[in-house]
């Protein structure tokens, strides 16, 4: 029984899982990686973690980890677009 003092603690689930939403094709898509035969465990690993880092998985973990403010949040994408102009700015003129 709970008393007025006492609240429940309520479990809250993530707003999704990143890795089952990633989409390519419309549909739902999860990198993998098949281990070669006569292949090591770690070679394997890092062929998963730099797909991964390619696809942005794990930029994205990493920012939903914490909240993100929406000041936070305009300076990231300001930051992102001048990185994106600057390189736009740098292939133009060769």
């Amino acid at each position: 029984m709970l008393t007025p003092f006492c609240k429940q603690s309520k479990v809250t689930k993530p707003r999704y899982d990143v890795s089952t939403y990633r989409k390519k094709g419309g549909e739902n898509y999860m990198p993998e990686v098949s281990v070669r035969k006569g292949e090591p465990i770690d070679r394997a690993l890092k062929r998963l973690k730099s797909k991964m880092e390619s696809e942005g998985i794990m930029e994205e973990v990493r920012r939903l980890r914490a909240f993100e403010t929406p000041t936070q949040k305009t300076k990231r994408k300001a930051k992102a677009n001048a990185k994106r102009a600057k390189a736009k700015q740098r292939f133009n003129m060769a």
